[in-house]
Parts: structure tokens; C-alpha cells; sequence
């Protein structure tokens, strides 16, 4: 749902003064216009700064609707497009002044946002930090954040795109096994001798004890899922081989 706009300046700064533009800057035009659905907020923005341009408005409240639309997506590269198109009928005198304004807004310099920070932010759980413990057990970099540790024993495990784990069992005398849910990305698991399964987004894989299998991301995804150890009696994993690069490449 959109957010809607409220704004309160013309109270604050007019309200005792002119209490009849107040309420006509903050509950008509605001209120109303700007929460008006035909037109998308980031459009707006771009038409109110065209229209303080060409009116040859470079005050406070200009500076105010760069800010609005930098806040509602619009990038730098649009920004100037924007200001380049409009100086074509507005002049190059307000070109040069909304220019000089824009590059303030704009001139904070972002972090550059890495492909795991980009994929967390798809995510519920979090990645965690490197898999370092069964790093000799994958091919690629994985990631565990454990979800629960105290009665049943819930992990979040990330597979970089291409990474996956060995072949290996879950062994266990009764009982035992795990339980994979996907709750990000896209990913295989594959049971020894039998085709592989593309797991995405809320599918849930149930391995019983003694099945040899693996599980990873595809080639083009990062993928999580929450692996859920099933209790049993005398339970470990063995780690095998690792699944090669001509087996996997089939898949993808």
C-alpha cells in the first residue's frame, strides 16, 4: 500500500498568520493532489521541479522537492536528464541554477552495495557470517546463521551462485534425517541415482537417515534454506564427494 503523503509545514510556519492557506498547502494540496492515485508520486516530483524551473523558483521550497524526489527514486542520471530536457523551454539561466542545487542533493556518495548485501535485503532470515567449520565440505562460499540452537537445532545456510555441498549421509540408528525449507533464491537437491530438484521459495525437501544426496544454489541464484536436523539415535554425517563440475554443469 502506498504511503500516504502528509504534510505539515503550512500549520507550522502560517497557521496563526493565514490559517486558510495553511489549510489549503497542507490539506488540499498535499492532502488531497499529491495523494491523488492517477499519477505516481515520483512523477509528481518530476513535474513540481519542472514547474519551479520554468517559473524560475530556486528558494528553499525548490531544494525541498529535489529532496522529495531523490527520496521517491529519482536517480541522478534522471535528475539531469530531467533539468538538461526542461532548460531546452525554460532557458539555460534556470538550467544553471537548478543545476547547482540538484548536485547538492545528489552528492552524497553511497556505499557500494555489495551482491550479498542485495540479496539479504530479498530475505527474511540473515546470512551470517562465512561457513568456515564445512568450508572443506563445499565447493564455493557458503554461509550459516544458526535460527535455533536449543530443541530443535535450526540453521540458515546460504550457497553463493554455483556453490554446493559434497555428497554426503545423515546416518542415524533410529530416527534422525533433516529437513530442508527454501526461503530465498533458487536451488537444487539431488537424492543419489535419481534426477535433481529445483527448489525455490517455500518448497520443502524431507531427507530420511541413510539417503546420499546434496543440495546447493544454481548457477544464476544465490539460495538459502533452513536446514532442521530431525532428532534420532546415534546421528552423524558423512561427508563424500564432492559433486564435479561436468555433473553440475548438466543441471544448469
Amino acid at each position: 500500500m502506498k504511503k500516504k503523503i502528509v504534510q505539515t509545514a503550512g500549520r507550522e510556519q502560517l497557521g496563526d498568520f493565514a490559517p486558510m492557506f495553511a489549510h489549503l498547502n497542507d490539506d488540499i494540496l498535499f492532502g488531497e493532489v499529491w495523494n491523488e492515485s492517477a499519477i505516481d508520486t515520483k512523477t509528481k516530483c518530476i513535474i513540481t521541479v519542472v514547474t519551479l524551473m520554468a517559473s524560475g523558483i530556486t528558494d528553499s521550497s525548490l531544494i525541498y522537492h529535489l529532496q522529495n524526489a531523490k527520496a521517491h527514486g529519482v536517480t541522478k542520471e534522471e535528475i539531469s536528464a530531467i533539468i538538461t530536457h526542461a532548460t531546452m523551454y525554460a532557458g539555460f539561466p534556470k538550467g544553471w541554477a537548478v543545476f547547482r542545487l540538484a548536485k547538492d542533493v545528489w552528492n552524497e556518495e553511497v556505499p557500494a552495495v555489495t551482491d550479498k548485501e542485495k540479496y539479504q535485503n530479498t530475505i527474511f532470515f540473515p546470512i551470517g557470517e562465512p561457513n568456515d567449520g564445512f568450508a572443506k565440505y563445499f565447493v564455493g562460499q557458503s554461509y550459516l546463521a544458526p535460527v535455533s540452537t536449543s530443541q530443535i537445532p535450526i540453521f540458515n545456510v546460504t550457497f553463493e551462485p554455483s556453490c554446493r555441498n559434497n555428497w554426503h549421509i545423515h546416518h542415524a540408528k533410529t530416527g534422525g534425517g533433516q529437513m530442508l525449507i527454501c526461503v530465498g533464491g533458487c536451488g537444487y537437491y539431488q537424492e543419489w541415482g535419481k534426477d535433481a530438484v529445483k527448489m525455490n521459495v517455500g518448497d520443502c525437501i524431507n531427507i530420511p537417515a541413510g539417503v546420499k544426496h546434496w543440495h546447493g544454489a544454481t548457477a544464476d541464484s544465490w539460495f538459502s534454506h533452513l536446514a532442521i536436523e530431525v532428532s534420532g539415535e546415534d546421528t552423524h554425517t558423512e561427508w563424500l564427494e564432492a559433486v564435479s563440475d561436468e555433473d553440475y554443469g548438466k543441471l544448469n
